[in-house]
């Protein structure tokens, strides 16, 4: 549960991330033109990111005896369920740029915990993998992170918890279902890269089922 937690809250978070932005440019409009500010009521927006943001420093405050960064733990993390895939691959899954991901991928490898390997199919292409180095880590951050996951449920009685769950998939698969469509002609580069992961990031159901 705790691990399928977590892919829930990272999912969420690249797809809510335009939320925030759609409110921030509602905040500044209303301080440029002199309107009264509206009454301050949580958005579900706000209160995802908010509880993503939370539960993240949270978790860097657990994980500071731990030899990796909150990014680089996030990369061991989804490539550990997703071992050789491509490095354009796994940035769709983070939903970060690919250049951003082949920077830590760079530094990862030197600090030995993650592997490069030609792809046997393809010779211009190389494949990902954890090494035992990395692979050493995961259980302490699943045990970091079920001091956090518990800490944030405190309250939630187990059938409360189990309706949590349930929403917060259905709201993720609305939001992948949304995105799943071609860009539209002239859409930027950064448009079409994250079309391009469509396919990895529906594959985030089958990836929850195995890891509960």
């Amino acid at each position: 549960m705790e691990t399928g937690f977590a892919a829930l809250f990272t999912e969420i978070k690249c797809c809510s991330d335009h939320l925030l932005a759609d409110h921030k440019l509602v905040y500044y409009m209303q301080a440029m033109t002199n309107e009264p500010a509206t009454p301050y009521t949580p958005s579900l927006g706000f209160l995802l990111i908010d509880a993503a943001r939370l539960m993240r420093r949270r978790f860097e405050q657990e994980s500071r005896d731990l030899p990796m960064t909150s990014a680089q733990s996030q990369i061991i993390a989804r490539l550990s369920r997703n071992e050789g895939i491509r490095q354009a691959g796994l940035a769709a899954l983070l939903d970060i740029e690919p250049m951003t991901l082949c920077r830590h991928i760079d530094r990862m490898v030197a600090a030995d915990l993650v592997e490069r390997r030609q792809d046997p199919k393809d010779r211009r292409a190389r494949q990902l993998f954890t090494t035992e180095t990395a692979r050493a880590l995961l259980d302490p951050m699943r045990k970091r992170a079920a001091v956090v996951f518990e800490e944030a449920q405190r309250g939630l009685s187990e059938e409360e918890r189990q309706a949590l769950m349930a929403c917060l998939e259905t709201l993720v698969r609305n939001l992948s279902d949304s995105d799943a469509g071609e860009p539209p002609p002239g859409a930027t580069s950064k448009a079409r890269f994250k079309n391009s992961g469509k396919a990895e990031r529906h594959t985030m159901a089958a990836e929850k089922e195995t890891i509960r």
